[in-house]
């Protein structure tokens, strides 16, 4: 590089290799130096002799790898480095990325660059919409199952006659029972949160599964939490 009447820097030349296997596992602040002894014995030829220059290095974010180029902590690896530039009647100086675009863009990568957001604008990914109704299909469901059909006749008018003709079994947890708008309710005895009932349908229990595991909104949980779902909701 070298300045323009306007004092700016402007590139004159550019170089460039591929890495060697050993080169390619180096961390980027070895890189630097390597880059720098290549481009020493590169244009040796109009810098050995020459009134002293400038090695700027712009390598993004490597501020504190550059004091060791400059010889201010010692570092083995660079001891080939500083016996080559000894030769040579040269000052390193960090330069900022952004006072280079064209150099500082061939040393980054695309997948690593910052993107912009615009907070402002919302792009639906996938939408998604049930094709029927899961509530109906469990309130039509009850009207089907024997035991859900006689705690619901006894829930809409409770009285003696219909409670004796609920199952041994059923009356005494009638109580924990509520209807509400077709659906039976279900109360356990640990705490007092109503939990849809659900017929022992194996196509509605699957589908209800289905509904809080498989489809994009549900994200795909685990064996566990897709159970606290539906214990928190299904009876």
């Amino acid at each position: 590089m070298q300045l323009d009447h306007d004092g700016r820097d402007r590139v004159v030349y550019y170089q460039s290799r591929p890495l060697k296997p050993a080169e390619r596992n180096c961390p980027v602040h070895d890189k630097e130096p390597l880059a720098m002894k290549y481009a020493l014995a590169k244009f040796r030829v109009y810098l050995l002799g020459n009134t002293p220059f400038v090695a700027r290095v712009v390598e993004h974010g490597c501020e504190v790898s550059t004091q060791h180029l400059l010889g201010n902590t010692p570092f083995v690896v660079y001891t080939d480095h500083a016996s080559l530039r000894a030769a040579y009647n040269v000052r390193v100086e960090y330069k900022p990325g952004r006072l280079n675009v064209v150099a500082d863009a061939l040393l980054r990568r695309l997948d690593y660059a910052v993107k912009t957001v615009n907070v402002n604008r919302i792009d639906v990914a996938r939408t998604y919409t049930p094709s029927s109704s899961l509530l109906d299909e469990v309130a039509g469901a009850c009207a089907h199952d024997a035991d859900a059909k006689q705690l619901i006749e006894f829930l809409s008018a409770p009285s003696d006659k219909t409670r004796l003709k609920l199952a041994p079994r059923l009356r005494a947890r009638a109580h924990r029972y509520r209807v509400h708008d077709g659906l039976l309710f279900y109360s356990t005895v640990d705490d007092n949160a109503f939990r849809i009932v659900v017929s022992n349908d194996p196509d509605l229990r699957s589908r209800i599964m289905y509904e809080n595991h498989d489809v994009p909104t549900a994200g795909h949980p685990g064996r566990e939490k897709t159970y606290s779902l539906l214990a928190r909701d299904f009876y």
